[in-house]
């Protein structure tokens, strides 16, 4: 789901580089549904009664009760902002653009159907031979900016700040046999991303790139429970940032132009990555979960599995361990997890063979011969 920027969003015609993130969309998925749902996939786990670990923004009021959050790279920390910086060197013309991806909450409230028509919250209802359960769902949401850089580079510093919504909102869903219905309610969570960027004196045409994320809903109190609250909160929150004309230097092995202003970068609850295809610099994913630069989800995995590091292999053969009623439960749980479920009930011995192991590359082992001591 992407929403419209504000009036904040510049007039000057560009051209959309919108299809360069589609080089990541795998590992930004992998990032966003990571630990959405944990292997056992039953909502009675003890493991999926505290979720949602990771890039977690939520209401200032209510992560501050107890004072100021320490800034930190771990996106684990629970925060009310998040912020990236990156270095880059850029065209004359060049144009940045910005997403903002982030699950909304979302809570899954099944009911039966009274013989007057009424109905009534339940905590387990079978229809249609099937299990339904309430649980927390999550919807995806993304928001893009797209400016040229130069404007950016002419409001001296202020930035270019653009709205990061997600609407509340009801859904109905009835259930086979009239016996009772899903009710699916979001809370609205509101949000402000600021774009900014500063000339670096190198020499060369080159710029610090920041986006600051922040929550800035105030309807949450500092005494709230944590269910409630994060139901104002931006989830799993992450950054691609690209454009045109723009060169990314990596913040891990960066070039010898950037290594002291890489140094002096400053990265809360999040940091950026060289993504897209190794050897490319023109895309950066800023990741709650620390990535290498050029991250890829391994050609070999059939599917997310949602669980943190996971090992496909061995998470398969484990799904495929579940007893019958387990599996019911899984179902019943989340529509993602049925996906699993079905995925590796159906997946074939040729599959499973691959996830067993590869080589990535051979090098040959050093000649002890030629072994010396320096």
């Amino acid at each position: 789901m992407r929403n419209d920027t504000d009036g904040t969003a510049p007039a000057t015609p560009v051209a959309d580089p919108g299809p360069r993130f589609d080089r990541a969309s795998a590992v930004a998925d992998a990032v966003l549904y990571e630990g959405y749902l944990l292997y056992p996939y039953r909502r009675s786990s003890g493991k999926n009664r505290v979720r949602w670990q990771f890039g977690l923004l939520a209401p200032r009021r209510w992560i501050e009760a107890d004072g100021p959050v320490t800034p930190v790279l771990a996106g684990s920390a629970e925060s009310w902002r998040q912020q990236t910086e990156c270095l880059c060197e850029a065209a004359d013309d060049a144009v940045v653009h910005v997403r903002v991806r982030h699950l909304q909450l979302q809570q899954r409230q099944v009911e039966r159907r009274e013989p007057d028509g009424t109905f009534t919250p339940v905590d387990q209802l079978e229809a249609g031979g099937e299990v339904y359960l309430p649980f927390d769902e999550a919807v995806p949401h993304e928001t893009d900016l797209t400016v040229p850089l130069a404007e950016l580079l002419a409001d001296g510093g202020r930035g270019r700040g653009f709205p990061v919504r997600s609407p509340g909102g009801e859904e109905t869903e009835e259930l086979p046999g009239g016996s009772g219905r899903l009710v699916r309610r979001r809370r609205p969570v509101a949000a402000t991303a600021t774009v900014s960027a500063e000339p670096l004196d190198t020499g060369r045409p080159a710029f610090r790139l920041r986006i600051r994320t922040e929550n800035t809903d105030t309807s949450v109190g500092p005494d709230t429970p944590r269910e409630e609250a994060l139901r104002h909160a931006l989830i799993a929150t992450h950054t691609l940032v690209g454009g045109h004309g723009l060169a990314f230097a990596s913040l891990a092995d960066p070039p010898a132009w950037a290594e002291p202003y890489a140094r002096g970068c400053r990265n809360e609850h999040t940091f950026p990555v060289l993504a897209g295809e190794p050897g490319s610099h023109d895309l950066v994913l800023s990741s709650p979960i620390i990535l290498s630069d050029h991250p890829q989800v391994a050609p070999e995995s059939p599917g997310d599995l949602h669980d943190a590091a996971e090992i496909d292999e061995i998470l398969s053969l484990r799904t495929l361990l579940l007893t019958d009623e387990e599996k019911r439960e899984a179902r019943a749980t989340d529509r993602r997890a049925a996906e699993i479920l079905d995925r590796v009930d159906a997946m074939p011995p040729e599959v499973f063979a691959r996830l067993h192991g590869t080589i990535r590359s051979l090098r040959p082992s050093p000649d002890p011969c030629d072994l010396t001591d320096h």
